[in-house]
């Protein structure tokens, strides 16, 4: 697997490229190292970024995945054409960074304004995401067919409900290609 360095000031990125059915070939790494380094904008210090080139039929995907202070960030894009591939993904991921550039920014300037005009916040204030609306529904055993039906009526990404074959608690999903997925309990 290739891996290089960029170095641009304080910015240091680690990227290791892979390839399935595809040789990443130094030009496909130069672009590649070249277009990741754009984020240096959004970082002082070291990242690594994981980078998997992938071709099925005329299909060339790119996933690119970022691990920085625990948050994980990861795009995904395919079209015809790899280096088109690679341009997406690095658009994805620059809004993903602004976006959660701008939503620490925005609770670090709102706890700076409270902190003015009010004191120091509450201990309730500063707590972690909590449990704002609970729903209770009679789940009636069903089959995956009408689960998915269901959850299509509902408009939504996943559905909750007791499975007819089994009898036990199943969650359908929409996945991101378009087809679903089913997570049934274990043993």
């Amino acid at each position: 697997m290739p891996v290089c360095l960029v170095v641009k000031g304080d910015f240091v990125m680690i990227i290791k490229a892979r390839g399935k059915n595809i040789e990443v070939t130094p030009a496909l790494q130069e672009y590649l190292e070249k277009k990741l380094s754009k984020l240096d904008k959004y970082f002082d210090g070291e990242l690594e970024a994981q980078a998997t080139l992938n071709v099925v039929k005329d299909s060339h995907s790119v996933e690119v995945t970022i691990s920085i202070n625990g948050l994980l960030l990861r795009a995904e894009e395919a079209t015809g054409d790899m280096y088109a591939s690679i341009d997406l993904v690095v658009d994805k991921l620059e809004r993903q960074l602004h976006k959660y550039k701008t939503k620490i920014n925005r609770k670090l300037r709102q706890k700076g304004i409270k902190e003015q005009f009010v004191g120091s916040p509450k201990d309730d204030e500063t707590a972690e995401p909590r449990i704002v609306r609970t729903k209770r529904f009679v789940m009636k055993p069903m089959p995956v067919e009408e689960a998915i039906l269901q959850m299509d009526l509902l408009g939504h990404d996943f559905y909750v409900f007791t499975s007819a074959e089994t009898d036990e608690i199943s969650v359908i999903y929409r996945r991101k290609d378009g087809n679903y997925g089913l997570i049934e309990p274990g043993e």
